[in-house]
């Protein structure tokens, strides 16, 4: 067992814990110890199956799909730095993580011959709301472009707390409306190709939805996928906007929640 997953199933309990995968990958665990992942890209199947040159993997492999054991894995749509082809069999080879996928994910699940997980396997689209152990989970629209127009968002509600992750997105200032005020967590794009924010246009969307703090993704991964996370720096301390740039691998753990003004 490698470092990163045991800090993962070890960490505190009572508390929110989300861990950074890399790309837009992320590992949310609750106070009671549930987890939820969410995006999360292990392997180097976009390089293989893509053919392309600038989609070679750039950062490690961090751990293996089957060294954790997961209440459930989201996948916001079918591109395969999101939609693992090599890791979603090996996610729900254990009979009992959900997997919860974008409409447009049947084609590949099909593929995978994974019928035989069909009661595991839950297709999605904005509006659906699911419960998962700790966890509620929202699935809001985002826009990502014709290359993906079944891709949703995540909003998740655990422990008291609201986890915005946009998914793969422009900004869209007009469905600002779909999602809770103040969330305590906005995770979002800044590569700025591809059908994502760049980075001036995540820090608009954290203006405009004020969460408590602001994590920038998908950067580092693919050189194609560009996005410069020191513009991204610049941008948000000129502005005085509250984010945290998190290394492959690093823990967050939310604050708790203040109780009575104490």
């Amino acid at each position: 067992m490698n470092n990163f997953v045991t800090e993962i199933l070890t960490a505190k309990t009572g508390r929110t814990h989300i861990f950074s995968t890399g790309q837009a990958g992320f590992i949310i665990k609750s106070s009671s110890g549930q987890i939820v992942g969410v995006d999360l890209y292990l392997s180097d199947c976009v390089e293989r199956l893509e053919g392309h040159a600038g989609f070679k993997r750039l950062l490690p492999k961090i751990f293996s799909p089957s060294e954790i054991e997961f209440d459930a894995v989201i996948c916001t749509h079918a591109h395969f730095d999101h939609f693992d082809f090599d890791s979603v069999p090996k996610f729900l080879a254990n009979g009992r993580t959900q997997l919860f996928c974008s409409e447009g994910c049947k084609t590949l699940t099909e593929k995978l011959m994974l019928n035989y997980h069909e009661e595991q396997i839950h297709y999605v689209k904005p509006g659906d709301v699911a419960t998962v152990e700790d966890f509620q989970i929202k699935f809001v629209n985002c826009d990502h472009g014709a290359a993906a127009p079944d891709a949703v968002g995540v909003v998740l509600n655990v422990d008291g707390k609201i986890i915005y992750e946009a998914g793969d997105t422009r900004l869209r200032t007009d469905r600002a409306n779909e999602i809770p005020d103040n969330p305590d967590v906005l995770i979002a794009p800044i590569n700025g190709a591809f059908g994502n924010m760049n980075e001036s246009e995540c820090v608009t969307l954290s203006e405009l939805l004020r969460p408590k703090i602001t994590i920038p993704c998908h950067y580092g991964m693919f050189a194609s996928h560009h996005g410069d996370v020191g513009k991204f720096f610049d941008l948000m301390t000129e502005k005085n906007l509250p984010f945290l740039i998190m290394r492959q691998g690093e823990r967050y753990t939310l604050p708790e929640k203040i109780l009575n003004g104490v």
